[in-house]
């Protein structure tokens, strides 16, 4: 298992000075949120600092890994590049760094798009890089509420953040977003309904 201080030597080569500092926050508050819900700390972390390995690598460069790594865009991905990332990083962990655990490689697969049926580890990550200590967009805060309230809260109140952000801009949301969300608001619907005496 590669150590984490040589993985944080990689990360310094690889990213942007800014995306390095991004990736130590996500990698903290993913260690917290751990330790508040109950997944592995240490798992947690490497996860966070993993999540976004490839993200300042150039067009030619994830190109080039995609097809090193067998990776078949989806007809999403296709035409929404900053995807790319979370698949390119995932196969980089296991194919180059010797990553072999299964929930810290999809934890990074889907930290950009979610998926229905999250793993906790997969949860926390995702929510982690909506809301680590250099997050300051608008819309952060109640992020933040929702997540320290559950994570069925924070992933349903982040998704649809997401969604709203992609519509604004004119891109292409993937199903795995819509998946996510439907997912999250079953869970609240559900819970609103038994609390109000009502049937499923």
């Amino acid at each position: 298992m590669i150590e984490i201080s040589e993985i944080k030597k990689i990360l310094n080569s690889k990213l942007t000075s800014e995306r390095y500092a991004h990736t130590l926050c996500v990698a903290e508050e993913a260690a917290v949120l751990a330790k508040r819900y109950g997944a592995d700390k240490e798992k947690a972390r490497l996860a966070g600092l993993l999540h976004d390995i490839c993200k300042s690598d150039n067009r030619d460069s994830l190109l080039q890994m995609m097809r090193e790594f067998g990776i078949i865009p989806d007809n999403v991905e296709e035409y929404a590049e900053k995807l790319w990332h979370a698949r390119v990083g995932a196969a980089f962990c296991r194919q180059r760094l010797g990553i072999e655990d299964e929930d810290v490689l999809s934890a990074v697969r889907y930290h950009t798009t979610a998926r229905a049926g999250m793993s906790l580890l997969e949860k926390i990550v995702f929510l982690a890089d909506y809301i680590s200590a250099d997050r300051d967009y608008e819309g952060v805060q109640e992020i933040r509420t929702a997540v320290y309230a559950g994570l069925d809260s924070g992933m349903r109140v982040a998704a649809a953040f997401s969604m709203r952000e992609l519509i604004k801009k004119q891109r292409l949301i993937h199903p795995n977003t819509v998946a996510a969300y439907n997912e999250a608001m079953r869970e609240w619907v559900t819970v609103n309904r038994l609390r109000s005496g009502k049937s499923i």
